[in-house]
């Protein structure tokens, strides 16, 4: 059977790509197979009574080591904000290329904390910088120095006891630039040093509220229990910032597309399924449903997906007991083409995360193909005529072309970015003012003018012709060609009509960093949690990967 890859005019809508789930391509899961057989030490641990201080925990096999810096401080409670404005947060980290010294360890203790504020190195890799969830935090250290254990139904609803407001990487105030690190292959998978950043903040969350728990009642404070602590996460606060990178990043954005649709072709084309493997996707689905329980939301949006979810999942549980036969040929093929006829994107993208589980061959080679040397893709084939250009543009960008950019509804939103915090924000162009500020994120109507402009053109001309007249059509020409050759590189929406849901954008991203529960606070910005249930760095050398379904 001749099973291709699925459509990029149909996967690649954002309405599609806001429902995609966690799955073993995710980031975070990548990164704990690859350092699981690392070496994991706390380095360094000075904090006071108050938990107040600075902590060192690293990674290390053979020369290669990799530490992460913590700096925790008090601040007043009206200076603790999850936004982007904030310029005090709870406890602030970077991940060292190395082992820091004493030097090193003073230059970032007057820099990290300050975070944009602050100027780090070449040998740093990752910044980021958390709050403590208050009411989760001070109730877990209080019931630990009365030596019991939290309540976990509390601890359930709410995932974590620290959430990040941002991470930062590959040149970023200093950092260093990923092509001094790249060829490590350790970190060939997309966002390795972030995940390990993470990741290692999570031990020092558990640390530091043990650590606070035993000052503050020597005699009777116990510790955290490590099956609760295994059920904990890190929280994160994301926000437009996050949105415009699948934008400016179409090759890496493709990549990691094309490796989901490709696992996704190669598990539709086997022809026989064994029952082991069967019995694993079975085992996944069936453990996941736990998590979907736990799964809690304000968010009517985010509520009607999980019961959209839910439902589908009911469905599907019927059509595998009354319809579905293992023993038919390309039984993958038989539940992706049902599935695709009978649930929502919700559903069905989760049972597509579903069906990978049992296939570690197929999934492990395409990991390595997600990061993306953009550079070879810069250049503009200059030489190709208007006409080549024409066609790829009425082949890859056709409901682009169809789209009355004079109307406001089609032309509501302007993206900018703002001078407090150079972060990317969105505004109504009818309503706001700073639309000259504008940046070049509308893909769609940049690409309509492109065309309109074009078929005016002589068809003969030469690209590079036509540039050297219209210079402020070059970014999507580029993108153009771009796309001929990745075609998942592209977003399918325009992303400044007023029906645009930017946490759809947010969702993607996240989705691939390996985030759930995702919990949208506004059409702008959500709380997802990241590592829960993962093995805590002791566990990793003997670590299931079915951990992500276990909590």
């Amino acid at each position: 059977m001749d099973i291709k890859h699925r459509d990029p005019n149909e996967i690649m809508k954002l309405s599609r790509l806001g429902s995609f789930h966690q799955s073993k391509l995710s980031f975070l899961r990548s990164f704990i197979r690859e350092f699981k057989n690392w070496d994991y030490k706390n380095n360094l641990f000075e904090l006071d009574l108050n938990g107040n201080g600075s902590a060192i925990y690293s990674f290390s096999r053979k020369d290669r080591v990799y530490s992460l810096v913590c700096f925790s401080q008090y601040i007043d409670p009206d200076e603790r904000s999850d936004r982007v404005i904030a310029n005090k947060w709870d406890a602030a980290f970077v991940l060292y290329d190395g082992i820091p010294s004493t030097k090193d360890i003073n230059r970032l203790r007057k820099n990290v904390p300050k975070q944009e504020l602050g100027r780090v190195s070449c040998s740093e890799l990752a910044l980021s910088r958390a709050n403590k969830s208050v009411r989760v935090f001070d109730h877990v250290v209080e019931a630990l120095s009365q030596g019991t254990q939290p309540d976990k139904k509390l601890l359930n609803k709410v995932g974590y006891l620290y959430r990040t407001t941002a991470v930062y990487g590959s040149g970023k105030f200093g950092l260093a630039d990923r092509f001094r690190i790249k060829d490590r292959k350790e970190i060939y998978g997309p966002f390795r040093l972030e995940m390990m950043l993470v990741y290692l903040v999570r031990q020092f969350t558990f640390d530091q509220v043990n650590h606070i728990a035993k000052s503050k009642n020597p005699k009777k404070a116990v510790e955290l229990d490590l099956d609760i602590a295994r059920n904990l996460g890190i929280g994160n606060s994301t926000g437009l910032g996050m949105a415009p990178f699948i934008i400016n990043h179409p090759t890496l954005l493709h990549n990691w597309i094309y490796s989901r649709e490709t696992a996704l072709k190669e598990i539709r084309s086997i022809e026989k399924v064994d029952q082991e493997a069967f019995n694993h996707f079975k085992y996944c689905l069936d453990k996941s449903k736990a998590m979907m329980e736990s799964w809690q939301t304000d968010s009517q949006f985010q509520n009607h997906k999980i019961n959209l979810l839910k439902q589908g999942l009911v469905q599907f549980d019927q059509f595998l007991e009354k319809e579905f036969s293992i023993k038919d040929k390309y039984p993958w093929n038989n539940i992706y083409i049902w599935a695709s006829n009978n649930l929502q994107d919700e559903a069905l993208e989760y049972i597509v995360s579903m069906m990978m589980e049992p296939y570690d061959d197929i999934i492990n080679p395409l990991i390595n193909n997600m990061s993306s040397d953009e550079e070879k893709y810069f250049t503009i084939p200059g030489h190709k005529k208007i006409s080549d250009l024409r066609s790829i543009l009425e082949k890859n960008y056709k409901s682009f072309l169809e789209i009355d950019f004079n109307e406001k509804i089609n032309n509501t939103n302007f993206w900018f970015i703002s001078k407090n915090k150079a972060e990317p924000r969105i505004a109504n162009r009818y309503e706001d003012f700073g639309g000259d500020l504008e940046q070049p994120l509308a893909i769609a109507r940049d690409i309509k003018q492109l065309y309109e402009k074009i078929i005016l053109e002589e068809q003969t001309s030469s690209i590079s012709n036509f540039l050297s007249k219209n210079d402020e059509f070059r970014h999507v020409i580029r993108r153009a060609f771009i796309v001929e050759k990745c075609p998942y590189s592209e977003i399918q929406d325009n992303t400044i009509g007023d029906s645009l849901v930017p946490i759809d954008m947010l969702r993607l991203k996240l989705s691939f960093f390996g985030a759930v529960k995702f919990d949208p606070r506004s059409d702008k910005w959500l709380r997802i949690c990241m590592f829960q249930g993962a093995p805590l760095p002791d566990d990793l050398k003997n670590y299931d990967d079915h951990w992500v379904y276990k909590n």
